[in-house]
Protein backbone atom coordinates (compact mmCIF):
# COMPACT_ATOMS: atom_id res chain seq x y z
CA UNK A 1 0.00 0.00 0.00
CA UNK A 2 2.96 2.46 1.10
CA UNK A 3 4.20 1.28 -2.90
CA UNK A 4 1.43 2.34 -4.50
CA UNK A 5 0.44 5.36 -2.42
CA UNK A 6 4.21 6.22 -3.52
CA UNK A 7 3.17 6.12 -7.13
CA UNK A 8 0.26 8.53 -6.89
CA UNK A 9 2.43 11.15 -5.25
CA UNK A 10 4.95 10.93 -7.72
CA UNK A 11 1.98 10.63 -10.68
CA UNK A 12 0.42 13.80 -9.23
CA UNK A 13 4.38 15.49 -8.78
CA UNK A 14 5.17 14.30 -12.68
CA UNK A 15 1.55 15.32 -14.66
CA UNK A 16 1.80 18.62 -14.36
CA UNK A 17 -1.44 19.05 -13.68
CA UNK A 18 -2.45 22.76 -14.30
CA UNK A 19 -5.90 22.96 -11.74
CA UNK A 20 -6.24 26.78 -10.71
CA UNK A 21 -6.13 26.64 -15.01
CA UNK A 22 -8.76 24.32 -15.22
CA UNK A 23 -11.09 25.94 -12.56
CA UNK A 24 -10.52 29.23 -13.61
CA UNK A 25 -13.61 31.85 -14.12
CA UNK A 26 -11.84 32.05 -17.73
CA UNK A 27 -12.17 28.12 -18.67
CA UNK A 28 -15.48 28.09 -17.15
CA UNK A 29 -16.83 30.71 -19.53
CA UNK A 30 -15.20 29.49 -22.62
CA UNK A 31 -16.38 25.58 -21.51
CA UNK A 32 -20.34 27.59 -21.06
CA UNK A 33 -19.86 29.07 -24.64
CA UNK A 34 -19.01 25.71 -26.09
CA UNK A 35 -21.41 23.67 -24.35
CA UNK A 36 -24.23 26.07 -25.17
CA UNK A 37 -23.16 25.93 -28.94
CA UNK A 38 -24.07 22.15 -28.57
CA UNK A 39 -27.56 22.42 -27.54
CA UNK A 40 -28.74 23.82 -30.83
CA UNK A 41 -28.39 20.22 -32.87
CA UNK A 42 -29.32 20.53 -36.45
CA UNK A 43 -32.16 18.34 -37.32
CA UNK A 44 -32.54 19.07 -40.67
CA UNK A 45 -34.11 16.01 -42.40
CA UNK A 46 -31.48 16.00 -45.38
CA UNK A 47 -28.69 16.17 -42.50
CA UNK A 48 -30.92 13.56 -40.11
CA UNK A 49 -30.87 11.20 -43.15
CA UNK A 50 -27.04 11.10 -43.34
CA UNK A 51 -26.69 10.59 -39.59
CA UNK A 52 -28.92 7.74 -39.98
CA UNK A 53 -27.10 6.02 -42.68
CA UNK A 54 -23.57 6.88 -40.51
CA UNK A 55 -25.22 5.58 -37.56
CA UNK A 56 -26.03 2.23 -39.25
CA UNK A 57 -22.90 2.54 -40.95
CA UNK A 58 -20.91 2.02 -37.37
CA UNK A 59 -23.54 -0.01 -35.90
CA UNK A 60 -22.76 -2.48 -38.81
CA UNK A 61 -19.06 -2.33 -38.10
CA UNK A 62 -18.74 -2.63 -34.66
CA UNK A 63 -21.02 -5.83 -35.10
CA UNK A 64 -19.37 -8.09 -37.94
CA UNK A 65 -15.69 -6.81 -36.62
CA UNK A 66 -17.22 -8.19 -33.43
CA UNK A 67 -18.47 -11.81 -34.85
CA UNK A 68 -14.74 -12.08 -36.57
CA UNK A 69 -13.19 -11.60 -33.97
CA UNK A 70 -15.31 -14.26 -32.11
CA UNK A 71 -14.48 -16.75 -34.66
CA UNK A 72 -10.95 -15.88 -34.84
CA UNK A 73 -10.42 -15.78 -31.29
CA UNK A 74 -12.30 -19.26 -29.99
CA UNK A 75 -9.82 -20.20 -33.32
CA UNK A 76 -6.67 -19.10 -31.43
CA UNK A 77 -7.76 -19.87 -27.91
CA UNK A 78 -7.52 -23.66 -28.72
CA UNK A 79 -3.75 -23.82 -29.14
CA UNK A 80 -3.59 -20.82 -26.59
CA UNK A 81 -4.68 -22.84 -24.14
CA UNK A 82 -4.04 -26.24 -21.92
CA UNK A 83 -6.72 -28.15 -21.66
CA UNK A 84 -5.62 -30.94 -19.04
CA UNK A 85 -2.18 -31.63 -17.25
CA UNK A 86 -1.35 -34.35 -19.50
CA UNK A 87 -1.53 -31.37 -22.73
CA UNK A 88 1.77 -30.77 -24.06
CA UNK A 89 0.45 -27.59 -25.11
CA UNK A 90 3.06 -26.84 -27.79
CA UNK A 91 2.08 -23.99 -29.46
CA UNK A 92 0.52 -22.33 -26.09
CA UNK A 93 3.14 -19.61 -25.86
CA UNK A 94 3.92 -18.96 -29.40
CA UNK A 95 -0.25 -18.32 -30.06
CA UNK A 96 -0.15 -16.43 -26.50
CA UNK A 97 2.27 -14.36 -27.92
CA UNK A 98 0.41 -13.99 -31.47
CA UNK A 99 -2.89 -12.42 -29.00
CA UNK A 100 -0.54 -10.09 -27.28
CA UNK A 101 0.46 -8.66 -30.82
CA UNK A 102 -3.47 -8.23 -31.94
CA UNK A 103 -4.50 -6.29 -29.14
CA UNK A 104 -1.42 -4.55 -28.09
CA UNK A 105 -1.67 -2.19 -30.97
CA UNK A 106 -4.70 -0.04 -31.02
CA UNK A 107 -7.82 -0.18 -32.78
CA UNK A 108 -6.36 3.37 -34.57
CA UNK A 109 -3.00 2.18 -35.52
CA UNK A 110 -4.57 -1.16 -37.15
CA UNK A 111 -6.56 1.05 -38.98
CA UNK A 112 -3.93 3.38 -40.05
CA UNK A 113 -2.19 0.22 -41.47
CA UNK A 114 -5.31 -1.05 -43.49
CA UNK A 115 -6.01 2.41 -44.97
CA UNK A 116 -3.46 1.74 -46.53
CA UNK A 117 -4.29 -1.32 -48.73
CA UNK A 118 -8.15 -1.24 -48.00
CA UNK A 119 -8.15 2.63 -48.85
CA UNK A 120 -10.69 4.97 -47.05
CA UNK A 121 -14.36 3.41 -45.68
CA UNK A 122 -15.87 1.37 -43.43
CA UNK A 123 -13.82 -2.05 -44.76
CA UNK A 124 -10.85 -0.72 -43.10
CA UNK A 125 -12.51 -0.04 -39.41
CA UNK A 126 -14.11 -3.34 -39.37
CA UNK A 127 -10.79 -4.87 -39.73
CA UNK A 128 -9.29 -2.98 -37.41
CA UNK A 129 -11.86 -3.74 -34.88
CA UNK A 130 -11.70 -7.55 -35.92
CA UNK A 131 -7.65 -7.44 -35.45
CA UNK A 132 -7.83 -5.92 -31.73
CA UNK A 133 -10.68 -7.13 -30.60
CA UNK A 134 -9.52 -10.93 -32.10
CA UNK A 135 -6.11 -10.45 -29.72
CA UNK A 136 -8.43 -9.77 -26.37
CA UNK A 137 -11.31 -12.07 -27.07
CA UNK A 138 -8.76 -14.88 -27.93
CA UNK A 139 -7.39 -14.52 -24.18
CA UNK A 140 -10.16 -14.29 -22.40
CA UNK A 141 -11.32 -17.34 -23.85
CA UNK A 142 -8.09 -19.40 -23.65
CA UNK A 143 -8.25 -18.21 -19.87
CA UNK A 144 -12.05 -19.17 -19.69
CA UNK A 145 -11.27 -22.84 -21.35
CA UNK A 146 -7.99 -23.65 -19.08
CA UNK A 147 -10.41 -22.40 -16.08
CA UNK A 148 -13.45 -24.90 -17.31
CA UNK A 149 -14.38 -28.02 -14.30
CA UNK A 150 -12.59 -31.02 -15.71
CA UNK A 151 -14.77 -33.82 -14.79
CA UNK A 152 -17.07 -34.09 -18.07
CA UNK A 153 -13.66 -34.01 -20.45
CA UNK A 154 -11.45 -36.04 -18.42
CA UNK A 155 -14.77 -38.58 -18.45
CA UNK A 156 -15.09 -38.51 -22.09
CA UNK A 157 -11.36 -38.74 -22.23
CA UNK A 158 -11.10 -41.60 -20.41
CA UNK A 159 -13.54 -43.36 -22.93
CA UNK A 160 -11.36 -42.68 -25.74
CA UNK A 161 -13.30 -39.74 -27.41
CA UNK A 162 -10.73 -37.34 -29.37
CA UNK A 163 -9.99 -34.05 -27.86
CA UNK A 164 -11.78 -32.02 -30.62
CA UNK A 165 -15.17 -34.08 -29.23
CA UNK A 166 -14.72 -33.66 -25.65
CA UNK A 167 -14.25 -30.13 -26.85
CA UNK A 168 -17.79 -29.99 -28.72
CA UNK A 169 -19.25 -31.72 -26.02
CA UNK A 170 -17.95 -31.09 -22.64
CA UNK A 171 -16.19 -28.22 -22.26
CA UNK A 172 -18.14 -26.14 -24.81
CA UNK A 173 -21.46 -26.46 -23.24
CA UNK A 174 -19.74 -25.33 -19.59
CA UNK A 175 -18.40 -22.49 -21.52
CA UNK A 176 -21.15 -21.28 -23.68
CA UNK A 177 -22.57 -18.30 -21.65
CA UNK A 178 -19.01 -16.92 -20.45
CA UNK A 179 -17.85 -16.88 -24.12
CA UNK A 180 -20.99 -15.33 -25.26
CA UNK A 181 -20.89 -12.68 -21.92
CA UNK A 182 -17.27 -11.52 -23.08
CA UNK A 183 -18.33 -11.47 -26.81
CA UNK A 184 -21.49 -9.19 -25.74
CA UNK A 185 -18.91 -6.92 -23.80
CA UNK A 186 -16.74 -6.52 -26.44
CA UNK A 187 -19.61 -5.41 -28.89
CA UNK A 188 -20.27 -2.56 -26.45
CA UNK A 189 -17.01 -1.31 -26.21
CA UNK A 190 -16.52 -1.84 -30.41
CA UNK A 191 -19.58 0.41 -30.82
CA UNK A 192 -17.17 3.32 -28.66
CA UNK A 193 -14.32 2.08 -30.76
CA UNK A 194 -15.99 2.28 -34.64
CA UNK A 195 -16.82 5.77 -33.70
CA UNK A 196 -13.74 6.66 -32.83
CA UNK A 197 -11.80 5.00 -36.00
CA UNK A 198 -14.06 7.10 -38.13
CA UNK A 199 -11.88 10.11 -37.51
CA UNK A 200 -9.07 8.42 -39.84
CA UNK A 201 -11.44 7.89 -42.34
CA UNK A 202 -12.78 4.11 -41.63
CA UNK A 203 -16.48 5.35 -41.88
CA UNK A 204 -19.24 5.76 -39.64
CA UNK A 205 -20.00 8.39 -37.35
CA UNK A 206 -16.53 9.38 -36.43
CA UNK A 207 -15.64 9.94 -40.11
CA UNK A 208 -18.39 12.26 -40.26
CA UNK A 209 -17.56 13.97 -36.63
CA UNK A 210 -14.04 14.69 -37.82
CA UNK A 211 -15.51 16.27 -40.73
CA UNK A 212 -17.86 18.97 -38.89
CA UNK A 213 -15.32 19.11 -36.19
CA UNK A 214 -12.94 20.34 -38.11
CA UNK A 215 -15.05 23.02 -39.76
CA UNK A 216 -16.08 24.03 -36.35
CA UNK A 217 -19.84 23.37 -37.11
CA UNK A 218 -21.40 23.07 -33.52
CA UNK A 219 -25.02 21.91 -34.79
CA UNK A 220 -23.74 19.09 -36.88
CA UNK A 221 -21.71 17.93 -33.93
CA UNK A 222 -24.28 18.08 -31.60
CA UNK A 223 -26.64 16.21 -33.81
CA UNK A 224 -23.68 13.54 -34.15
CA UNK A 225 -22.71 13.52 -30.73
CA UNK A 226 -26.44 12.47 -29.79
CA UNK A 227 -26.52 9.89 -32.15
CA UNK A 228 -23.33 8.14 -31.09
CA UNK A 229 -24.74 8.25 -27.06
CA UNK A 230 -28.26 6.88 -28.39
CA UNK A 231 -26.63 4.35 -30.10
CA UNK A 232 -24.25 3.27 -27.40
CA UNK A 233 -27.26 3.60 -24.90
CA UNK A 234 -29.08 1.26 -27.73
CA UNK A 235 -26.71 -1.49 -27.48
CA UNK A 236 -26.05 -1.56 -24.08
CA UNK A 237 -29.60 -2.43 -23.61
CA UNK A 238 -29.76 -4.77 -26.06
CA UNK A 239 -26.40 -6.44 -24.43
CA UNK A 240 -28.45 -6.29 -21.15
CA UNK A 241 -31.25 -8.17 -22.53
CA UNK A 242 -29.15 -10.88 -23.73
CA UNK A 243 -26.99 -11.01 -20.81
CA UNK A 244 -30.22 -11.85 -18.46
CA UNK A 245 -31.71 -14.44 -20.97
CA UNK A 246 -28.09 -16.45 -20.54
CA UNK A 247 -28.33 -16.17 -17.26
CA UNK A 248 -31.69 -17.88 -16.59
Amino acid sequence: MLCVLALIAASFATLDLKWAQFFSLDAAARMGRFLGELLEPNLAPAFLGKLAAASLETLAMSALGTLIAAALGLLLALPASRTHREDRALWRQPTRLVLNVLRSIPELVWAALLLISAGLGPFAGTMALGMHTTGVLGRLFAEAIENAPPGPAFALRAQGVAEGRVFLYATLPQLLPQLLSYTLYRWENNIRAAAVLGVVGAGGLGQMLSFHMGLFQMRETSSILIAMISLVALVDLLSYVMRRALSR
